[in-house]
């Protein structure tokens, strides 16, 4: 890996740290793919905000999904959004190094009796609710988790624990939203500086998965943690993940986290007009540099002038 990402432990803001003060933001790319338009738009948009306010720009590489991060990707990361002309500070951030601190954030949530342990398969999940027509649906589109395993009794429970099945940890989320002191929900900017508040409502994502079968965590709970402990003032992310907030600010309410501002802003299309994705093999900047295409061109094609 380049000397520019190597990865350390990072250093994490007190809460009296004068750094704390302004804009801080965060680019967090998974290293599971090359960067496409989409990614550089979005990571331009963070460095943008931070230049002009006088913030702070951080890179995180969210390498929870162990299976499919490479360090091949990773390393690539850093050389595209170098040569798009951004920096960023040092240590980066890689999640894959801190699942302790999604593991502590899990104990307190089960202290909290919101979590509950599930050993049931995707193929079983789809099986359960396949002849149930209209079955509630999240807003990725899969379907709610139907509850099987919040209804375990102990001595199941225990059985499936010690035959050493695979299990997650979901969010119980009657229980979870039951303990919320008031209203939920988040300060929305969108790509303007006009402020609007956003209800939350999480129940639309059912008994979510925090904890994954193969390590202590999920998405949400490690992009809800590092930003907290990153001290992230504005999460500046995709129209694609504007849903996903809701159970983000539930999480962090029940983490006692601060809440920050949410610039949620548009998708670059493909010309069929579907949102650009690795899955989908969109023309990654790697190729379009290939093809002669300079980091001014790109930035200028995005909408960006300096």
């Amino acid at each position: 890996m380049s000397s520019q990402g190597a990865w350390a432990q990072d250093i994490l803001i007190d809460e009296n740290d004068p750094r704390r003060a302004g804009v801080i933001v965060r680019f967090a790319p998974s290293p599971n793919g090359f960067l496409h338009l989409g990614h550089a738009y979005s990571a331009l948009k963070n460095f943008e905000l931070a230049r002009e306010s006088g913030g702070r720009f951080l890179l995180r590489i969210e390498d929870i999904d162990i299976g499919r991060a490479r360090d091949e990707y990773a390393d690539a990361i850093l050389e595209d959004l170098a040569w798009l002309g951004l920096s960023w500070e040092e240590p980066v951030r890689q999640q894959s190094q801190h699942l302790g601190d999604y593991a502590m954030a899990l104990e307190r949530l089960a202290a909290m009796d919101v979590t509950y342990s599930c050993f049931c398969s995707r193929s079983g999940i789809a099986a359960a609710v396949r002849g149930t027509p209209g079955w509630p649906r999240d807003p990725d589109g899969a379907a709610l988790y139907p509850g099987a395993c919040r209804t375990l009794n102990a001595s199941e429970r225990a059985r499936k624990t010690a035959s050493h099945a695979p299990v997650a940890q979901r969010l119980d989320m009657a229980a979870a939203i039951s303990l919320l002191p008031g209203l939920l929900g988040w300060r929305e900017y969108g790509e303007s500086d006009q402020a609007r508040d956003i209800s939350a409502q999480p129940a639309v994502w059912g008994d979510a998965v925090i904890g994954r079968k193969d390590v202590p965590g999920s998405y949400h709970i490690a992009v809800v943690v590092d930003d907290a402990l990153q001290g992230v003032s504005d999460v500046v992310r995709g129209m694609d993940l504007f849903e996903t907030t809701s159970l983000h600010r539930l999480l962090q309410e029940l983490l006692g986290y601060p809440a920050p501002n949410y610039r949620h802003h548009k998708l670059i299309l493909d010309a069929k007009g579907e949102k650009l994705s690795k899955s989908a093999q969109s023309k990654s900047l790697r190729e379009l540099r290939r093809e002669g295409s300079s980091a001014e061109d790109i930035r200028r094609q995005l909408g960006f002038k300096w």
